[in-house]
């Protein structure tokens, strides 16, 4: 087995690369909106689609949503190895992204789509190979697209600013999806038979619709605004014959890091919360808070406020703790008072809904504490980029496509988990299939809080535990990059 491509490599600019400019990094940022537009759609809308609107039992939602989850998690490895060994006139990366763009576009829309009439073991069929596959395009363009960053720039500090961007997409654009639905969508769609919108199934057609075009033109102005970059980006090793049992031993020898495995397990433990956490997201508002469509709208507004907070924060706590620190200072602050008002309101300090001053304490947390954890991705994903030079001054070559893919892995492994915790969760509660916010219980509400906040916090700081092993700093990643130039000016 050989790594022969169609195409030759370009000849490689050997040049030291300029800083990056502000059309880069924003190029470069929207690619992530078309991940937030995805995330958006599986973490926070798919549930409660198919489960509430579709009809389909919320624990085959959860199971569905999970098969695909690791089914597509153990294609990563290979596809970000198959990155890094790419050679073709339009680079490394370039080419997966293009492939993925009208495959995913199509069937996104298709999953907002389903079939009329069909029994649940059909339904849930349909859900099943429709997630599946759209997961694995998304593969094949969010792995080689995170793997670019490290490449675009080597520098400790414009990583941070650079990912900063990508978190800023991916959470405006996704969010923009939210506040579409709940401030236009949900109630154009209300009814008289359907007097609230998000119970309407045409709500989520026109979501579909909507969510396939926003994904067009984050995926394709993201590559086009990166392409001019491709002659100086880092060249392909040699061509060599490989095996599969050779694949698996670079692979492994890649991810052979104290600080990558830190990462790595922290991801694991983050991955599992950030499911939960976001599949239960409009349970809370929807009927916990019981907030109008209108006011849950308003609540996702505040978002695109903590993009801003959030992506301008990492540079900054980048510059003056250093990413480790400044990530779990961070993080303790966002993690714990994300559940701050249902602890309040378990512990009967917060007035009954219907107050105005429940809207204003959720809103407030809800933009403060995302700032944060914007901030503490930004810091995360440029912790991760500044393993390549770890690992090439080790092995002699670039692995961004296998450190990528294997974050992504982890993710895809574990979020699952998270995804059926919400489902048995909201079923330990008592919160029924179809049922609306008027007809769930007081008790059941309770034990949806009694649940969710001990689990989402031990978690939350078991990831935080497991990242204080990442060893990288400012001044170790310097060292690093002078011995692998002394390395390069010596052949």
């Amino acid at each position: 087995m050989t790594d022969a491509p169609t195409a030759s490599a370009p000849p490689h600019d050997t040049s030291p690369p300029p800083r990056l400019s502000l059309g880069t990094r924003l190029a470069y940022g929207l690619g992530n909106g078309a991940i937030g537009v995805k995330d958006n759609g599986f973490s926070y809308f798919l549930l409660i689609f198919y489960s509430q609107v579709v009809g389909l039992d919320a624990r085959l939602v959860g199971l569905a949503l999970t098969i695909a989850l690791v089914s597509d998690a153990f294609i990563d490895p290979m596809v970000g190895y198959w990155s890094d060994n790419m050679r073709s006139r339009w680079g490394r990366r370039h080419p997966f992204i293009y492939a993925a763009i009208i495959p995913l576009v199509s069937l996104y829309f298709m999953l907002w789509n389903p079939p009329h009439g069909w029994p649940q073991s059909w339904l849930f069929a349909y859900l099943l190979g429709m997630a599946i596959v759209i997961r694995i395009c998304i593969s094949f363009y969010e792995i080689p697209g995170n793997a670019l960053g490290p490449e675009l720039t080597e520098n400790y500090d414009e990583r941070s600013a650079l990912f900063s961007f990508r978190s800023y997409f991916a959470w405006t654009v996704g969010n923009t999806m939210s506040v579409l639905m709940f401030v236009v969508i949900f109630p154009l769609f209300a009814t008289a038979a359907i007097q609230n919108g998000q119970f309407n199934p045409d709500s989520y057609r026109v979501y579909g619709l909507i969510g396939s075009v926003v994904l067009l033109i984050c995926m394709l102005g993201s590559a086009l605004g990166t392409h001019s970059h491709i002659p100086r980006l880092k060249a392909p090793p040699p061509a060599r014959t490989l095996t599969i049992s050779k694949i698996f031993k670079e692979i492994i020898e890649t991810l052979s890091n104290r600080s990558f495995l830190a990462l790595f397990i922290s991801t694991a433990f983050g991955s599992i919360a950030a499911g939960l956490s976001a599949s239960l997201a409009f349970y809370w508002l929807t009927y916990f808070w019981k907030f109008p469509a209108q006011l849950s709208g308003y609540i996702t507004l505040g978002v695109f406020i903590s993009a801003i907070l959030g992506a301008a924060l990492a540079p900054v706590v980048s510059r003056k703790f250093g990413k480790k620190r400044g990530a779990i200072m961070i993080g303790l602050i966002a993690f714990l008072g994300s559940p701050m008002p249902i602890v309040l309101r378990l512990t009967g300090i917060l007035p009954d809904n219907g107050s105005p001053v429940i809207f204003w304490i959720v809103f407030l947390n809800t933009v403060f504490d995302t700032a944060l954890i914007i901030c503490f991705q930004a810091l995360s994903a440029s912790m991760m980029a500044d393993l390549v030079e770890q690992s090439e001054l080790k092995t002699g070559r670039r692995s961004e496509g296998v450190f990528a893919s294997a974050i992504t892995f982890t993710t895809k492994l574990v979020n699952g988990i998270g995804l059926m915790l919400a489902s048995f969760v909201i079923t330990l509660a008592g919160i029924k299939t179809g049922a609306d916010s008027a007809h769930v219980t007081p008790e059941a509400l309770f034990r949806l809080g009694a649940i969710y906040v001990p689990t989402i916090i031990g978690l939350w700081m078991t990831m935080l535990l497991v990242m204080s092993f990442y060893t990288i700093s400012r001044d170790s990643h310097a060292a690093t990059l002078k011995t692998l130039a002394e390395r390069r000016a010596a052949g």
